[in-house]
C-alpha cells in the first residue's frame, strides 16, 4: 500500500510470498483462519457494477483492496472476531480445525501428484451481482432467528423456496448469546436448503457479538463440526449490528462468494485444485508459453501479467516469486523459467491466501465463465443453417488436426492411444470422446489406438452433429482461427437435387431395419470389427470412417443406426430426414417376416420424404447371404424395388466379409441425390395428377395465347379496312 494506491494482485503475491517465507521459518502450527496480512480489517462494501459492465470486468473491479496495515491493530477493548473462511484453507484447511497443533505440510505438487477429486462439476454460475447496500435475498425468512420465529407455514414455504432458488447468495444468522439458535440452524435450515438443492453459496453469520460470553468456544471450534457436515457453507463470521462491528464484512463476503466462488476452483474433500480448474490453467499456461519450451520466461511472465492485470512486474518481484516457488517446490522452476507445476502452485497459493479474485481475473481474461468453460462470446452456441445443410471441416482445420495428431503421437506408431488422447484434451474441460456417442464410433487397432483416419472421422462426426461443441474443442486444443475459417456450410440438399450433383465431403446414411436383421453387424464391419463384437442396441449408434472411391477420391461416411422402435418418433419430426444423404434398409434374406418389416419401413420413410420434400436415395441390403435365402423374400424384394424405382437388393455377408462394395455404393447414391429415390403408390398418384394438371394448364395457356393472337390480328385487320374505306 502506498499513498492510497492499491497494488495489483501479482505484486501483492510478491508480498504474500515474503510473508509466507517468514511464517515458514517460525514452524508454527497451522491456523484455521486467514493470516492477518491478507485478511481485511474492515473491507469496504464492493461497488455495484454498472448494468452494462461485463461480468468478468465487474468481478475484477470488485476485488477488495489491500489493507493499509499488515497486522491487526492492538486494542484495549474487545478485539473483533475475524471471519472464518474455511474454504480458503487449500492444502490442509479441512484438517486444521480438528488438529490445530499439527505442523504445516508442504503443498503437494499438482504435477507430481495430480489431484483426484470425486467430481469436477462446478456449481451453477451466479445470475447477477448483488448490490452492496442490501443482502443478496430480500426474503425476511432467508436470515431468521429460529428461536423466536417458527418454521414457515405451508403457504409460505413455496415462496421461501422460490426466493432461495432465485438468490445469488443466502445469509443464515444465529444469535451468539444463544447457542440453541445455532442448533436450530444446523438441524433445520441447512438441511432444508440442501433438500431444495440450493446452488447458491451460504454465509453463516453470528449476530449480537457484543453479547457473546468470552468463556464460550471460539468461532473455529464452534463451526468446525457444522462445516464438516455442510460443505456448501462458504464463510462463517460474527457481527454486531448494535455496535456496528463487522456488518459491512457480512455483505462483502456474501458478494465475494458470488463474484469469486470457491467451489469451481477448489475441492474441499481432496484439498486440491479441481481438475477443470487445472485444465483451464494449463491451457492458459500453454497460450502464454510462446516459445513452447515448457516454461514461462521473465518476458512471458511479464506479458501474462500485463494482459491480465494491465500492470508490469518489476524484475525484483519476478525473482522473488520464482525464489519462493523454488523453495516450496523445486520442480516449479527450471533454467528457462516458471514451469507448469510452479504456475499451478502459484494459483493454489492464491486460494490459500484468500486471493480468489486473482485466479478468477486470470480465468475471465482468457474467456472462462463461472463453470470454467469458455463464454458464449468466445464460442458460438448455435450455427444458423437450413435443416438440409450440414457443417464440415475446412482444409485449414484438417491440416491443423493432422499436426496435432503427429504432435501427440509420442511413440510414432501412427495411432493415438487412450492416454495420448487424454493428454491431447487435457486443456479442455473434459475429453469429449468419452461419451457413449463417440466412444466406439471410429476404427481402432488391437491396442485401442486411433489411427489418423479414425481421428479425422471423429472430428468430422462431431462437427456434423454438434458444430458448436466441435469448435469449442478446437479452441481448447489450441486452434486460434475463427469459426468461418474452421468450418464450411454445405449447399442445401434440395439445390443439390436440382443441380443433380453435390459438393459435400461428408455423407450421413441412416440404417433402418427390423431387429436382428444385421444393422449393428454392418456398422461393425464398417469399422473393421468382427460381427461377433456386435451387440443389440436400443439407441442410436454411429460409425464414421473414410471410403475410397474408384477415382481415388476419399469421402467420409457416417452410418447412423436407427432402432426399429425409434422409427415412429423419428418420423414424427418433419425435418428428421433433412440431414440424411442416403438411407439403407437391411433385412435378413433368409427370413420372410424380416423382409416384410423392412418393406414397411421403406414405405414409411419414402412417404415421409414425399410429404415433407426431403426425399432421400434409398438402397435395400439383403444381409446374411451366406445362409439359405427365402425365395418369397427374394422375389418380393426384387418386385418392390422395381415398382418403387430403386436398385434391386444388394446381397452381403458380413460373416464371410463379402460386402459387395456396399459402402462405395452408399457414397455413390449420396453423390447423385436425384436418383434412387423410391416412389410410393400415393406418390405416383400425386405425380400423375400434377402431370395432368400441368398438361391441362399447358393446353389452356396455348388456347389463351391463340385467342389473344386471333383477337389482335382481327383488330389489325379491322383497323386497316377502316382506314382504306
Amino acid at each position: 500500500v502506498s499513498s492510497g494506491r492499491w497494488f495489483h494482485p501479482w505484486p501483492f503475491l510478491f508480498l504474500s510470498l515474503r510473508l509466507l517465507q517468514a511464517e515458514a521459518s517460525k514452524d508454527q502450527p497451522t491456523r484455521s483462519i486467514l493470516p492477518s496480512a491478507i485478511r481485511p480489517n474492515r473491507p469496504p462494501p464492493l461497488p455495484a457494477p454498472h448494468p452494462d459492465t461485463p461480468r468478468h470486468t465487474a468481478a475484477a473491479a470488485a476485488a477488495p483492496k489491500s489493507p493499509k496495515t499488515l497486522a491487526p491493530r492492538r486494542r484495549r477493548r474487545r478485539r473483533r472476531r475475524r471471519p472464518w473462511l474455511p474454504q480458503q484453507r487449500t492444502w490442509r484447511a479441512a484438517r486444521a480445525c480438528a488438529s490445530s497443533s499439527s505442523a504445516t505440510p508442504a503443498p503437494a505438487s499438482p504435477a507430481s501428484s495430480s489431484p483426484s477429486p470425486p467430481s469436477s462439476s462446478p456449481r451453477t454460475s451466479p445470475r447477477s451481482c448483488p448490490t452492496p447496500a442490501s443482502p443478496p435475498t430480500t426474503s425476511p425468512t432467508a436470515s431468521p432467528s429460529p428461536s423466536s420465529t417458527p418454521p414457515p407455514a405451508s403457504e409460505q414455504k413455496p415462496k421461501l423456496i422460490a426466493e432461495c432458488q432465485a438468490a445469488d447468495a443466502v445469509v443464515l444468522t444465529y444469535a451468539c448469546d444463544r447457542l440453541s439458535t445455532l442448533d436450530r440452524l444446523s438441524s433445520y435450515w441447512l438441511p432444508e436448503l440442501r433438500r431444495i438443492q440450493l446452488k447458491a453459496p451460504v454465509i453463516v453469520v453470528g449476530c449480537k457479538l457484543d453479547l457473546r460470553d468470552d468463556q464460550q468456544n471460539s468461532l473455529e471450534q464452534t463451526m468446525a463440526p457444522i462445516m464438516q457436515s455442510f460443505r456448501e457453507i462458504e464463510t462463517c463470521i460474527e457481527c454486531s449490528a448494535l455496535r456496528q462491528i463487522q456488518v459491512p464484512e457480512v455483505f462483502y463476503y456474501a458478494q465475494k462468494a458470488v463474484l469469486h466462488p470457491t467451489a469451481p476452483l477448489f475441492d474441499q474433500e481432496a484439498q486440491s485444485l479441481k481438475p477443470r480448474c487445472v485444465r483451464a490453467l494449463k491451457r492458459i499456461f500453454i497460450l502464454c508459453d510462446h516459445d513452447r519450451d515448457g516454461a514461462l520466461s521473465d518476458v512471458e511472465l511479464n506479458d501474462f501479467q500485463v494482459r491480465c492485470f494491465s500492470a508490469p512486474l518489476q524484475p525484483m518481484e519476478i525473482s522473488g516469486v520464482k525464489r519462493v516457488v523454488q523453495e516450496k517446490m523445486p520442480e516449479g522452476v527450471n533454467d528457462s523459467g516458471l514451469t507448469l507445476t510452479g504456475f499451478l502452485f502459484l494459483h493454489a497459493l492464491f486460494i490459500e491466501k484468500g486471493r480468489l479474485e486473482t485466479t478468477w481475473t486470470v480465468l475471465r481474461k482468457f474467456g472462462y465463465d463461472n463453470e470454467i468453460k469458455l463464454r458464449d462470446d468466445f464460442i458460438p452456441t448455435s450455427v444458423k443453417r437450413a435443416p438440409d445443410q450440414t457443417v464440415e471441416l475446412t482444409n485449414e482445420v484438417i491440416d491443423y488436426l493432422k499436426g496435432i495428431f503427429n504432435m501427440f503421437d509420442i511413440d510414432n506408431d501412427e495411432a493415438l492411444l487412450p492416454s495420448e488422447l487424454d493428454d491431447l484434451f487435457s486443456t479442455a474441460p473434459e475429453n469429449p470422446w468419452t461419451s457413449d456417442l463417440y466412444k466406439d464410433c471410429a476404427e481402432r487397432n488391437v491396442l485401442g489406438g486411433l489411427s489418423l483416419e479414425g481421428f479425422l472421422s471423429k472430428w468430422a462426426l462431431m462437427t456434423l452433429l454438434d458444430p458448436a461443441n466441435s469448435f469449442a474443442n478446437l479452441v481448447y486444443v489450441g486452434y486460434s482461427g475463427d469459426f468461418n475459417s474452421a468450418f464450411t456450410i454445405t449447399r442445401k440438399r434440395r439445390v443439390d437435387r436440382k443441380k443433380q450433383q453435390t459438393q459435400r465431403n461428408v455423407f450421413q446414411c441412416y440404417v433402418f431395419g427390423p431387429k436382428g436383421a444385421g444393422k449393428t453387424a454392418l456398422l461393425q464391419s464398417f469399422l473393421g470389427r468382427q460381427p461377433s463384437d456386435a451387440l443389440p442396441t436400443n439407441s442410436d449408434r454411429f460409425a464414421a470412417n473414410t471410403v475410397e472411391l474408384s477415382d481415388g477420391t476419399r469421402k467420409t461416411l457416417v452410418l447412423r443406426e436407427i432402432p426399429e422402435g425409434d422409427v415412429r418418433s423419428l418420423l414424427n419430426n418433419k425435418e428428421s430426414l433433412a440431414p440424411c444423404d442416403a438411407a439403407v434398409f437391411v433385412y435378413d434374406s433368409c427370413d420372410e417376416f424380416s423382409w416384410q418389416r423392412a418393406r414397411d419401413l421403406l414405405v414409411q420413410v419414402a412417404s415421409h420424404g414425399e410429404n415433407t420434400g426431403y426425399e432421400v436415395p434409398c438402397l435395400i441390403v439383403a444381409a446374411k447371404d451366406d445362409l439359405d435365402q427365402s425365395p418369397v423374400a427374394l422375389q418380393e424384394s426384387t418386385r418392390v424395388s422395381q415398382d418403387m424405382g430403386i436398385e434391386t437388393p444388394i446381397p452381403i455377408s458380413v460373416k464371410l466379409k463379402d460386402l459387395n462394395s456396399i459402402f462405395c455404393r452408399i457414397v455413390h447414391a449420396a453423390q447423385r441425390p436425384h436418383l434412387s429415390i423410391p416412389e410410393t403408390e400415393a406418390g405416383k398418384t400425386r405425380r400423375q395428377y400434377r402431370q395432368l394438371l400441368n398438361r391441362s394448364l399447358m393446353v389452356v395457356s396455348v388456347g389463351a395465347a391463340i385467342g389473344v393472337v386471333g383477337v389482335a390480328a382481327y383488330r389489325v385487320y379491322a383497323a386497316r379496312r377502316n382506314s382504306s374505306s
